[in-house]
């Protein structure tokens, strides 16, 4: 379920989406998606792993998945652990190095804090 951002005039829990403006029912106030928005994004993104966990830079994870290694026939098997992680923007949001196959770009959806 979305959750919507309360009305900014009278604090009404009520409000709602139509195309691209909040609209609130009770005092009829609307107000434009992206001004709500440009306020959370200064707030850091918080990125996960597969439990739910949040992760920080330098944390130590561990495969929950076996992976094959792009253009090659390596494979990442389950239960590696990889340390020092770091945490990067992007579809792949893990950077690290991992013993035997080097520097790799990671899913955060595919490892467990360790």
């Amino acid at each position: 379920m979305k959750i919507f951002p309360q009305c900014p005039k009278c604090n009404s829990q009520y409000t709602y989406e139509d195309a691209s403006m909040y609209v609130c029912p009770e005092c009829t106030h609307e107000w434009a998606i992206v001004d709500a928005t440009v306020e959370s994004s200064d707030s850091e993104r918080i990125i996960k792993d597969a439990n739910g966990n949040p992760l920080k830079d330098g944390d130590t994870v561990t495969v929950i998945k076996s992976l094959k290694v792009k253009g090659s026939s390596l494979v990442v098997k389950v239960g590696t652990k990889v340390k020092n992680i770091r945490l990067v923007d992007g579809d792949h949001d893990i950077d690290c190095k991992i013993d035997g196959i080097g520097a790799m770009k990671l899913k955060s959806e595919f490892v467990k804090k360790a």
